[in-house]
C-alpha cells in the first residue's frame, strides 16, 4: 500500500491510499473526491482528466492511442493532461502527484 496525493478543483491537498493493481481514477473516486469516470476505465468519456506533476509524467507508461484521441476530444487539455483510468497504481508510483483537471 502506498499514498496518491490529490489536489482537487478547490486547491485542496488530498493524501489518498493507494492499492496496488487498481485505477487511479478508481483510487480517487472510491475516496469521495468528485471524479466521475462515467466509461468505467474505457477511455472513452475523458470524465477522469487528470493533470500529472510533471516530475511524475517520465514514470508513467507513455499514454495509448486511445487515450490520445479521447484527450484531444477535450476542450482543456495541457501537455501533462493524463485520463486516470489509464494509469494502474504500482508501489514504483507511491507519493504520485496529481491535479483534478478543471471542468469545461
Amino acid at each position: 500500500m502506498g499514498v496518491i496525493n490529490v489536489t482537487d478543483r478547490d486547491g485542496v491537498r488530498h493524501e489518498l491510499e493507494a492499492l496496488e493493481g487498481w485505477r487511479v481514477m478508481e483510487i480517487i473516486r472510491d475516496w469521495g473526491l468528485p471524479m466521475e469516470g462515467i466509461c468505467g476505465g474505457a477511455a472513452e468519456c475523458g470524465t477522469c482528466h487528470v493533470l500529472v506533476a510533471p516530475e511524475w509524467l517520465d514514470k508513467l507508461y507513455p499514454p495509448r492511442e486511445e487515450e490520445e484521441l479521447q484527450l484531444d476530444q477535450l476542450p482543456v487539455v495541457e501537455p501533462n493532461s493524463r485520463l486516470s483510468c489509464q494509469i494502474l497504481w504500482t508501489e514504483a508510483l507511491d507519493g504520485l502527484e496529481v491535479t483534478l483537471a478543471p471542468l469545461a
